[in-house]
């Protein structure tokens, strides 16, 4: 006789259909496979992409507020900036501030390259603006900056979460 929990079905169909996360992930997934393909001909993936214009600022930033912008922690923050290093891109220095601290810049042929992504990044990022309907792109960033905590959400606690109790949940 197993004691294992049955989850009905319905849960699962549940979680499909309305679970934020899943739908955010899918989402990310789709339009970093349709940045990728996109910026490809530049020789960048949309991560490297979106790196490198962090760093594109009057100053060096530190690793602090770079990894910070893109929300990754520091070590992985490093691991992506090897690939941009080894083909020139990216320039890490000493931070003359704080000797354990770095900087991070873009080399003169890092900013060449971003410079022939942006057009790519423009005409892809205005395809998909205008696949949404009106005022759709900036609800959905608006949106987006709320649940990733750099903005606070309107409604939160309102009413338009799924609900289930936990009997239904299969507790």
């Amino acid at each position: 006789m197993s004691n294992s929990i049955e989850i009905p079905f319905s849960t699962t169909l549940l979680v499909r259909d309305t679970c934020l996360c899943l739908h955010v992930q899918r989402a990310a997934r789709a339009l970093a496979r349709l940045f990728d393909d996109a910026l490809r001909p530049a020789g960048l993936t949309n991560g490297q992409f979106s790196l490198m214009m962090s760093l594109n600022r009057p100053e060096p930033p530190p690793m602090g507020p770079v990894a910070a912008l893109l929300a990754m922690d520091q070590t992985t923050l490093t691991a992506a900036l090897k690939p941009l290093q080894r083909k020139g891109w990216v320039m890490v220095m000493e931070n003359p501030r704080d000797r354990r601290g770095r900087l991070l810049s873009l080399t003169a042929e890092g900013k060449a390259v971003l410079a022939r992504a942006l057009p790519i990044w423009i005409e892809t990022h205005a395809a998909l603006d205008d696949g949404l309907p009106d005022g759709g792109a900036a609800r959905l960033r608006q949106d987006l900056q709320a649940l990733s905590g750099s903005e606070t959400p309107k409604s939160a606690g309102t009413s338009s979460r799924p609900r289930q109790s936990a009997r239904a949940m299969g507790e």
